[in-house]
């Protein structure tokens, strides 16, 4: 029997997370309250650039990761 919840529920309050679409194309990042984007693990920047082709240390204007 597995248990569903909510994602945010799911993470401990410093976590990070990544949302991912069922085409698995990147759809946006968690960040913990009080982080800011140039606080991202080093680990989750490689690969997000290596795999998903982007920067989650930019300031995106358009195609905004949420």
């Amino acid at each position: 029997m597995t248990k569903q919840m909510e994602f945010e529920d799911a993470l401990e309050d410093d976590d990070w997370g990544l949302i991912i679409s069922s085409t698995g194309e990147l759809k946006g990042l968690f960040i913990p309250d009080g982080k800011e984007e140039e606080d991202v693990p080093q680990t989750i920047v490689e690969m997000c650039t290596r795999i998903f082709g982007i920067d989650v240390t930019q300031n995106y204007q358009e195609n905004t990761l949420h």
